[in-house]
């Protein structure tokens, strides 16, 4: 498996489905709150929702992961420190942070603050763990990407000043995301299953905001036929994608899988159009040259990988 999980087509492939599938999130998560009756400033609802859409991708990507193993995916005991600070930094603070950041920051802004992830990851592998070299090729591969989601969010309103609870909150949801990442590099180069460390923090994660947004007093009182197929949708895209997302971090160099992330708020965009009829931003000159960026940014990155570590 680490041989062609290693191949730039097999990275590049099972990335793009990944950020396919992020991307997705957006639009379902816009679709799934009218379902629910949710309303924007509803957050502990909101995380309630997010809550359970986790549990349930912990659950799928348990059961999934267990039966391609062909045994169940149990956690030894040296994995559960790891498990409780990748549910803590991939999910809770993740999360709960952009949830409540949201209620208080443009969504504009928000593209642009966590769009920046990628780069962080970059930085923070390189220059703090120590765990590759930053070469001029990542560091104008990122900046291109960053640039790129900046580019595609030009025709909002970007606004002024920033807020603790909002900006800040939505830059700790970025930082935990980046965070994160190194994370599961980490552990899995130690041994532990990917899937394994995705399917149970997610569990643990999941359980602790469905509590946080109940004892908030989050409701989900409206359940439609359309709403739990939306769910269902959120919690297998979460189990899919995180867990293809681990597997390529556990056999690749952090650049190498993280500057895929800029392509995530392009997806969003382009999935808006697809199912909220949101055309206009789309397929825009903006959304084109935003595209063109990213795209060089992660073939500059992926190019330099055969002779640069």
């Amino acid at each position: 498996m680490e041989k062609k999980l290693t191949k730039t087509y097999v990275v590049v492939l099972l990335a793009m489905v990944c950020c396919m599938l992020w991307g997705s999130a957006f639009p379902v998560i816009k679709l799934g709150y009218a379902e629910f009756c949710i309303d924007g400033g509803d957050t502990a609802s909101q995380i309630l929702f997010a809550g359970c859409r986790f549990f349930l991708a912990g659950v799928l990507a348990w059961i999934f992961g267990s039966i391609a193993a062909k045994k169940p995916l149990l956690p030894k005991k040296r994995s559960i420190k790891k498990i409780a600070l990748l549910a803590l930094f991939q999910t809770v603070l993740q999360y709960m942070f952009f949830y409540m950041g949201l209620a208080h920051c443009s969504g504009v802004k928000s593209s642009v603050i966590d769009g920046t992830s990628a780069f962080v990851s970059v930085l923070l592998s390189a220059l703090v763990f120590r765990m590759e070299k930053l070469t001029p090729a990542k560091v104008i591969g990122c900046v291109l990407g960053v640039a790129g989601i900046v580019v595609v969010n030009l025709g909002g309103e970007m606004g002024g000043g920033f807020a603790l609870n909002g900006e800040g909150f939505i830059v700790i949801s970025m930082l935990s995301y980046a965070m994160s990442t190194i994370l599961i590099r980490r552990f899995t180069a130690d041994g532990d299953d990917p899937v394994m460390l995705s399917a149970i923090q997610f569990v643990v994660g999941g359980v602790f905001m469905t509590a946080a947004g109940l004892l908030l007093g989050g409701r989900l009182t409206v359940l439609t036929p359309a709403g739990a197929g939306l769910l269902l949708y959120l919690g297998a895209l979460s189990a899919v994608a995180y867990s293809l997302w681990s597997l390529l971090l556990k056999y690749n160099p952090v650049s190498k899988v993280a500057v895929f992330g800029f392509m995530t708020p392009i997806c969003g965009v382009l999935l808006s159009a697809l199912f909220l009829g949101e055309t206009k931003q789309a397929f825009s000159i903006n959304a084109l040259a935003a595209l063109l960026l990213v795209c060089s940014g992660i073939y500059i990155v992926n190019r330099k990988q055969k002779n640069e570590s």
